[in-house]
Formats: structure tokens, C-alpha cells, sequence
């Protein structure tokens, strides 16, 4: 599956447009008891397992929307957006990561 941020497809022709396919990945509030209760694993000023967590839910986001995508027929999607979302509140500290782009078919 090709994955662009861009509206077209250099070198390619876009032969279909399916329409808007989206994929969501919830990252939970235990995550933040989880590094910042016991040693830190901190690297030039980052939590690398925090980025991983982020990583892992931009991934999954990422593959639930392909499958989206390829059960239309589609090969690639463009306009890819992502979008992170502290949803707060009664949930706590957990982070919404959304994916959202449009479903093409090209050749």
C-alpha cells in the first residue's frame, strides 16, 4: 500500500478515487504510570519508551486504515493526515491517535 501526504502520485496515475478511509489507536493513562512511576528510560531528553508507546499506536492507526483501504480496492492513499489527541478529562490521560486520508486506486 503507498502512503503519501500529498494529493497525487508522482509518476502515477490516481485511476479511482474510493473516498475517505481513517484507522484510530488509544494510547491508555497507565502508560504514563508506567514510565514515570519507576526508573526513567530518558535518551537525549526523551522518553523513548513514550515515543514507542506513540510509535506502536501510530502503526496500529496506520494498518487498521490500509485495511480499510484494500477492502475498497485500493492500493494507495493520499492526503494522509495524522493527528495525536489528549483526550483528558474522565478518560484520564489517554491519547487518541488518528489516521485519516483518502483511498485511491492507481497504476
Amino acid at each position: 500500500m503507498l502512503l503519501s501526504s500529498t494529493g497525487t502520485l508522482e509518476n502515477k496515475t490516481i485511476v479511482k478515487y474510493h473516498g475517505l478511509v481513517n484507522g484510530e489507536s488509544l494510547i491508555g493513562s497507565n502508560i504514563y504510570k508506567d514510565l514515570f512511576s519507576g526508573v526513567r528510560d530518558v535518551v537525549e531528553g526523551r522518553t523513548t519508551a513514550y515515543a514507542e508507546e506513540l510509535d506502536n499506536a501510530r502503526n496500529e492507526a496506520i494498518k487498521t486504515m490500509e485495511e480499510k483501504a484494500k477492502s475498497l480496492g485500493a492500493n494507495g492513499i493520499i492526503g494522509l493526515k495524522i493527528s495525536y489527541n489528549n483526550l483528558g478529562g474522565t478518560m484520564g490521560n489517554t491519547i487518541l491517535v488518528t489516521v485519516y486520508g483518502t483511498a485511491v486506486s492507481y497504476k
